[in-house]
């Protein structure tokens, strides 16, 4: 089971993973209703390294987002949900609208994202700069958390 991370302990957890030759691959996300799409994107992203860190939204940065009936699941939940998974190694939650300040702080080796967000990627230019990689990955077709809830919100009509 992963562990869950403040920004603090997570950024000299990666000063330990650096020295030890680790590669870190860091991705994000609201992560709401956890579904297979998420589950295979992080599969993936966790085989391009030794560590892969999960960046949740806080559940104030997703409402902000996604609007005030969002989240469906509060943040511990999700963080104990996201731990659970074999292929995430550190969940971390973060309350901005984006992650650039903790990419910044954590500097990872890749950066993952899916790509419908290859139009902008937080801390691209951060990672970049300091060596790192970023990289999209394919959506699983079929699988969305939007489509998730209007098809439950249909179905009580």
């Amino acid at each position: 089971m992963a562990q869950l991370y403040t920004r603090e302990s997570l950024v000299a957890a990666r000063g330990a993973w650096k020295r030890a030759g680790k590669r870190v691959v860091f991705t994000n996300g609201c992560y709401d209703i956890l579904h297979p799409g998420h589950i295979r994107l992080l599969e993936r992203a966790r085989s391009m390294g030794d560590v892969l860190i999960l960046a949740l939204n806080s559940d104030s940065s997703i409402a902000r987002i996604k609007g005030p009936s969002r989240p469906i699941v509060p943040e511990a939940e999700r963080a104990e949900l996201a731990a659970a998974l074999a292929s995430v190694d550190a969940v971390v939650l973060f309350d901005e609208d984006t992650p650039r300040e903790l990419i910044a702080a954590v500097l990872p080796d890749i950066l993952v994202k899916g790509a419908d967000w290859s139009h902008f990627i937080a801390g691209r230019e951060e990672v970049e700069a300091s060596g790192g990689r970023v990289l999209t990955l394919p959506l699983e077709p079929g699988y969305s958390t939007t489509n998730l809830i209007d098809i439950v919100l249909s179905r009580q009509t």
